[in-house]
């Protein structure tokens, strides 16, 4: 059983989240701080956080921060904040995915089963991709280019295996927020402009791996 913690301090929402995600099948972990939660993942395990960002003492973001230090858990941001700042910020933080309140369980719940399903795809076990001199460790979630190790977050990662996988060809920005996001992201395809700018930083001097720009379309891996 799929084991899915929920960080919200709203008594109703997390309730109400709490109800829906255990009659589809899920055990749920509800929270309603910040504080203790690291502790319960690691005491109870988790499969997938969705992580409130405006919560009492530890905020979602810094909490964010504490738990990719140390786990590559997915998580989900759910804040009513809307603002694009606040959207890239938390995927830039190691945020899967972001949801505006208020949202419906079922779309939530959506998107839960699209990570999931990303994660059991054929082809998703251990092992690793290789282009010119990058190697993608699949199990380590790390890029590396002989001794040198490049911490990528989720996202970046998902985003990089794809072009790689798919060198030569070019994909638009709303492909590629699907294949990533792993459904059909509806929201501002400027998150994968952010993405690719971060990957480039990484592997500028590092690798030969370029992720180039077509104009007018959206991006595609040197072949």
């Amino acid at each position: 059983m799929r084991k899915i913690h929920v960080v919200e301090d709203e008594q109703g929402v997390r309730e109400l989240l709490m109800r829906y995600l255990e009659h589809e099948g899920y055990r749920v972990f509800p929270h309603a701080s910040g504080e203790g939660v690291l502790e319960a993942i690691v005491q109870q395990g988790a499969d997938l956080i969705v992580l409130d960002i405006m919560l009492p003492g530890i905020d979602g973001l810094e909490l964010c921060r504490r738990i990719r230090a140390k786990h590559q858990t997915p998580i989900i941001f759910v804040s009513a904040r809307s603002e694009e700042f606040d959207r890239i910020l938390g995927i830039e933080l190691g945020g899967d995915d972001y949801l505006v309140k208020p949202f419906s369980p079922r779309e939530l719940l959506a998107r839960i089963k699209a990570i999931f399903r990303r994660i059991e795809q054929p082809g998703a076990e251990p092992g690793t991709t290789q282009h010119l001199d990058l190697t993608l460790d699949l199990a380590a979630r790390v890029a590396r280019v002989g001794a040198v190790t490049m911490e990528l977050t989720n996202k970046e990662f998902e985003l990089l295996k794809y072009l790689i996988e798919n060198k030569g060809r070019a994909f638009t920005r709303e492909q590629l927020l699907t294949a990533v996001w792993g459904y059909s992201y509806v929201g501002d395809s400027r998150s994968v402009d952010d993405l690719v700018r971060r990957i480039r930083k990484k592997l500028d001097g590092v690798s030969a791996v370029e992720v180039t720009t077509v104009w007018g379309y959206g991006y595609r891996v040197n072949a």
